[in-house]
């Protein structure tokens, strides 16, 4: 018999892509939406919503494919009407993090969350090399069992594997661990660098009168070398005034002791920032 898996959100924007590929690999998939766009989604694929008391009724997994902000709120309500054994998936670590989950010893709670497909890989596929969020190239992903029997880490494993396959390897992490990569290394560290990026471009533009699409061109341009280069995908070869240059510039654009982004005190925080909005 096939596993059971209600997917709370199972229309959203991110649920979407994952109850598309639950449903394609032929578990007892139990829809839950209450959005009109995201129940338009659902038809169009083919898959009939289910009223959300009755999807979580006897579901071995329940996936919990909504935004932060509401996970509280929601875990409230459907906590105290799980079946003792069930799994609660959640593709997020920060509200895990933050502490929002009930608190009940005979159910497991499970955090996955995908890595997204790399920016460099050997592949053909010209669909696969477009592909940023997965789905359709070939993405890592990362797992931690909260809490739980050691046996149920291979079944959150499992619906992990078929939610963002396909796979390229799968990470086991602690909870303490993921969080520490999102919300932290992707958008305390990653993603204020890149915004910056972009910032400079339109200074390039506004300030200096460079045309865009020049500024554009070079900062994309210069990203791919270094990125390959300081990641290891080709030799690192910068000439030795440019590594001089790099390090008198960290001293304009980088503040000292940014490493606290990664804190677990200061991912915390975060956590209960997003969670709280």
């Amino acid at each position: 018999m096939a596993r059971s898996i209600a997917i709370l959100g199972a229309g959203g924007k991110m649920g979407f892509r994952i109850t598309r590929k639950i449903h394609e690999s032929g578990y007892d998939l139990r829809a839950v939406e209450i959005g009109e766009e995201g129940r338009k989604r659902l038809a169009e694929a083919g898959i009939g919503p289910v009223d959300r008391d009755a999807a979580i009724k006897g579901a071995e997994v329940v996936v919990l494919a909504l935004p932060d902000s509401v996970i509280a709120a929601v875990a409230r309500e459907i906590i105290p009407m799980l079946e003792a054994g069930t799994m609660v998936l959640i593709l997020d670590a920060a509200a895990p993090y933050a502490g929002v989950l009930p608190e009940r010893g005979d159910i497991s709670y499970f955090v996955g969350h995908p890595c997204h497909p790399p920016l460099y890989a050997d592949l053909d596929d010209s669909q696969m090399r477009r592909d940023v969020h997965g789905g359709v190239a070939p993405q890592a992903i990362v797992c931690a069992l909260m809490q739980g029997p050691e046996e149920h880490y291979d079944l959150g494993r499992e619906i992990c594997e078929a939610m963002w396959s396909p796979i390229l390897r799968v990470h086991r992490v602690t909870l303490e661990q993921l969080a520490i990569l999102e919300p932290g290394l992707s958008e305390m560290v990653a993603m204020p660098y890149v915004d910056v990026m972009i910032e400079a471009v339109e200074l390039c533009a506004r300030k200096y009168d460079i045309p865009r699409e020049a500024a554009f061109d070079f900062m994309i341009g210069h990203l791919n070398v270094e990125i390959s280069m300081w990641f290891g995908f080709t030799p690192k070869v910068p000439s030795d005034a440019a590594m001089r240059l790099m390090r008198y510039a960290r001293s304009l654009v980088v503040k000292d002791g940014w490493e606290t982004a990664l804190d677990p005190k200061t991912v915390k925080e975060a956590s209960q920032l997003i969670v709280n909005g």
